[in-house]
């Protein structure tokens, strides 16, 4: 019996031309790009919390997270992990973990006040909190601020990935930007 260890085989025909995969994809891209079109609906891509359970999905959503960040934190105290682009990323995982417990205190917040302090009268992104500020209403309005947390922590992750890449540019000696040199 001949041997067919030389010779392609595609679903256990020995074959000498290659697999055809080039019209399997086209396909796939075709139909998927049919049922976008054909079967579109309202998208509903910002997430409101109007009934109970989304709410609480949503919060523990946010505990989840602050034990993800808070596990990858204490990996990364391992004494390999010392250099600069770790640092950064160490701060990512400590803002981002503040920026989910003032979260998780803004929507606690959010609950709590009554219906009509927030005027969303321009919709969701114009919305402003009616004055005369109590506890709650300023709780509230303070945890509304996340983003000084939240960007700064996406700009030191940025800067931590950038920091990765060149590094391993400069490891391969693929001519990545070169560091300065003391």
């Amino acid at each position: 019996m001949p041997s067919l260890c030389g010779k392609n085989i595609v679903a256990g025909k020995a074959n000498n031309k290659p697999a055809r995969f080039g019209n399997v994809w086209w396909q796939a891209l075709i139909l998927t790009l049919a049922l976008m079109f054909f079967g579109a609906q309202d998208a509903c891509a910002l997430q409101t919390h109007g009934g109970v359970e989304g709410m609480v999905v949503h919060q523990f959503a946010h505990l989840h997270y602050i034990l993800a960040l808070g596990f990858l934190l204490w990996d990364l105290y391992r004494p390999d992990f010392v250099s600069r682009p770790w640092l950064l990323l160490r701060c990512f995982c400590v803002l981002m973990i503040l920026w989910n417990i003032l979260a998780l205190v803004g929507h606690f917040a959010q609950s709590g006040l009554p219906e009509g302090d927030i005027v969303t009268e321009d919709g969701y992104l114009s919305a402003f909190l009616l004055l005369p500020l109590s506890f709650g209403r300023w709780v509230y309005y303070v945890a509304a601020l996340d983003h000084l947390l939240c960007v700064p922590a996406l700009f030191c992750l940025f800067l931590a990935m950038r920091r990765f890449y060149r590094d391993s540019l400069n490891s391969q000696g693929l001519g990545g930007r070169s560091e300065k040199k003391p």
